[in-house]
Protein backbone atom coordinates (compact mmCIF):
# COMPACT_ATOMS: atom_id res chain seq x y z
CA UNK A 1 0.00 0.00 0.00
CA UNK A 2 1.29 3.38 -1.47
CA UNK A 3 2.42 5.52 1.72
CA UNK A 4 -0.22 8.83 2.71
CA UNK A 5 1.32 12.15 1.31
CA UNK A 6 0.76 14.61 3.66
CA UNK A 7 -1.67 17.77 2.77
CA UNK A 8 -3.93 15.47 0.65
CA UNK A 9 -7.32 15.42 1.96
CA UNK A 10 -9.60 14.08 -0.72
CA UNK A 11 -7.30 11.01 -2.35
CA UNK A 12 -8.80 7.65 -1.36
CA UNK A 13 -11.64 9.78 0.87
CA UNK A 14 -14.90 9.79 -0.05
CA UNK A 15 -15.71 13.73 -0.96
CA UNK A 16 -18.52 15.57 -1.99
CA UNK A 17 -18.87 18.03 -5.01
CA UNK A 18 -20.22 21.37 -4.95
CA UNK A 19 -21.24 22.21 -8.51
CA UNK A 20 -21.22 26.13 -7.97
CA UNK A 21 -18.37 26.68 -6.54
CA UNK A 22 -14.94 26.68 -8.02
CA UNK A 23 -12.16 27.92 -5.32
CA UNK A 24 -8.75 27.07 -5.48
CA UNK A 25 -8.52 25.63 -2.26
CA UNK A 26 -10.09 22.19 -3.73
CA UNK A 27 -6.60 22.21 -5.35
CA UNK A 28 -4.36 19.82 -3.44
CA UNK A 29 -0.51 19.60 -4.44
CA UNK A 30 2.14 17.55 -3.45
CA UNK A 31 6.29 17.83 -3.71
CA UNK A 32 7.21 17.64 -7.28
CA UNK A 33 9.86 14.62 -6.41
CA UNK A 34 12.25 16.05 -9.32
CA UNK A 35 12.45 19.90 -8.84
CA UNK A 36 15.80 20.56 -10.60
CA UNK A 37 14.30 18.87 -14.06
CA UNK A 38 12.29 20.42 -16.66
CA UNK A 39 9.23 18.07 -17.51
CA UNK A 40 5.73 18.78 -18.54
CA UNK A 41 2.95 17.60 -17.40
CA UNK A 42 -0.57 17.38 -19.18
CA UNK A 43 -4.04 17.91 -17.75
CA UNK A 44 -7.09 17.18 -20.45
CA UNK A 45 -10.51 17.33 -19.27
CA UNK A 46 -12.99 16.92 -21.98
CA UNK A 47 -16.38 16.90 -20.14
CA UNK A 48 -16.13 20.76 -19.00
CA UNK A 49 -18.97 22.13 -18.31
CA UNK A 50 -20.12 25.74 -17.02
CA UNK A 51 -23.28 27.98 -17.41
CA UNK A 52 -23.52 31.12 -19.77
CA UNK A 53 -24.10 33.27 -17.18
CA UNK A 54 -26.64 35.68 -19.17
CA UNK A 55 -28.59 33.05 -20.74
CA UNK A 56 -27.86 29.89 -18.09
CA UNK A 57 -27.59 27.77 -21.06
CA UNK A 58 -25.03 25.30 -20.66
CA UNK A 59 -21.37 25.23 -22.15
CA UNK A 60 -19.85 22.47 -22.84
CA UNK A 61 -15.84 21.98 -23.72
CA UNK A 62 -12.45 20.79 -23.45
CA UNK A 63 -9.72 22.05 -20.57
CA UNK A 64 -6.52 21.27 -21.28
CA UNK A 65 -3.74 22.20 -19.30
CA UNK A 66 0.20 21.91 -19.75
CA UNK A 67 2.85 22.97 -16.87
CA UNK A 68 6.14 22.59 -15.91
CA UNK A 69 6.24 22.23 -12.17
CA UNK A 70 8.59 23.82 -9.69
CA UNK A 71 8.12 22.49 -6.05
CA UNK A 72 4.38 21.40 -6.56
CA UNK A 73 2.77 18.89 -8.97
CA UNK A 74 -1.40 18.78 -8.47
CA UNK A 75 -3.03 16.01 -7.28
CA UNK A 76 -5.54 14.09 -10.01
CA UNK A 77 -8.62 13.54 -7.74
CA UNK A 78 -8.47 17.42 -6.42
CA UNK A 79 -8.07 18.64 -10.37
CA UNK A 80 -11.34 16.76 -10.50
CA UNK A 81 -13.46 18.10 -7.75
CA UNK A 82 -12.06 21.61 -8.95
CA UNK A 83 -12.78 20.80 -12.63
CA UNK A 84 -16.54 19.45 -11.54
CA UNK A 85 -17.05 22.64 -9.33
CA UNK A 86 -17.86 24.68 -12.43
CA UNK A 87 -20.86 22.82 -13.79
CA UNK A 88 -23.63 25.30 -12.52
CA UNK A 89 -21.21 28.15 -12.13
CA UNK A 90 -22.26 31.19 -14.30
CA UNK A 91 -18.92 32.43 -16.19
CA UNK A 92 -17.97 33.60 -19.44
CA UNK A 93 -15.62 31.40 -21.41
CA UNK A 94 -12.67 34.04 -21.10
CA UNK A 95 -13.50 34.20 -17.17
CA UNK A 96 -13.40 30.59 -16.96
CA UNK A 97 -10.09 30.24 -18.68
CA UNK A 98 -8.32 32.73 -16.68
CA UNK A 99 -9.95 31.74 -13.13
CA UNK A 100 -8.59 28.41 -14.25
CA UNK A 101 -4.72 29.68 -14.66
CA UNK A 102 -4.91 31.96 -11.57
CA UNK A 103 -5.80 29.37 -9.71
CA UNK A 104 -3.76 26.88 -10.17
CA UNK A 105 -0.69 29.20 -10.10
CA UNK A 106 -1.67 30.19 -6.86
CA UNK A 107 -1.63 26.72 -5.51
CA UNK A 108 1.15 25.24 -7.93
CA UNK A 109 3.92 28.29 -8.65
CA UNK A 110 4.84 26.38 -11.67
CA UNK A 111 7.47 27.37 -13.78
CA UNK A 112 5.56 27.73 -17.05
CA UNK A 113 1.88 27.03 -17.23
CA UNK A 114 -0.75 27.27 -20.40
CA UNK A 115 -4.65 26.55 -19.74
CA UNK A 116 -6.45 25.95 -22.66
CA UNK A 117 -10.43 26.12 -22.70
CA UNK A 118 -12.03 24.98 -26.63
CA UNK A 119 -15.50 25.15 -26.10
CA UNK A 120 -18.17 23.67 -28.56
CA UNK A 121 -19.88 25.50 -31.06
CA UNK A 122 -22.75 27.52 -29.44
CA UNK A 123 -24.65 29.15 -31.88
CA UNK A 124 -22.65 28.96 -34.57
CA UNK A 125 -19.27 29.97 -33.02
CA UNK A 126 -16.81 28.07 -31.53
CA UNK A 127 -14.58 29.78 -29.18
CA UNK A 128 -11.20 29.31 -28.15
CA UNK A 129 -9.22 30.86 -24.74
CA UNK A 130 -5.64 30.59 -24.39
CA UNK A 131 -3.71 31.84 -21.33
CA UNK A 132 0.04 31.92 -20.96
CA UNK A 133 2.06 31.91 -17.70
CA UNK A 134 5.95 32.38 -17.05
CA UNK A 135 7.78 32.30 -13.90
CA UNK A 136 8.92 35.80 -14.16
CA UNK A 137 12.35 35.77 -12.83
CA UNK A 138 13.17 33.28 -15.50
CA UNK A 139 15.58 34.37 -17.28
CA UNK A 140 15.37 34.46 -21.44
CA UNK A 141 17.75 31.60 -22.07
CA UNK A 142 16.08 29.19 -19.30
CA UNK A 143 12.42 30.81 -20.91
CA UNK A 144 13.84 29.08 -24.78
CA UNK A 145 14.84 25.98 -23.22
CA UNK A 146 11.10 25.86 -21.53
CA UNK A 147 9.61 27.19 -25.09
CA UNK A 148 11.42 23.81 -26.50
CA UNK A 149 9.47 21.34 -23.93
CA UNK A 150 6.04 22.96 -25.63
Amino acid sequence: MAKKIQGLTKLGAKVSCHFTAPEASILEAFPNRYPGRDYVITFEHPEFTSLCPMTGQPDFGTIRIRYVPAERCVESKSFKLYMGAFRNHGAFMEDLTNKIMDDLVAVLAPRRMTVEGIFNVRGGTRISVRAEYLKPEFDVLKSEALRRLW
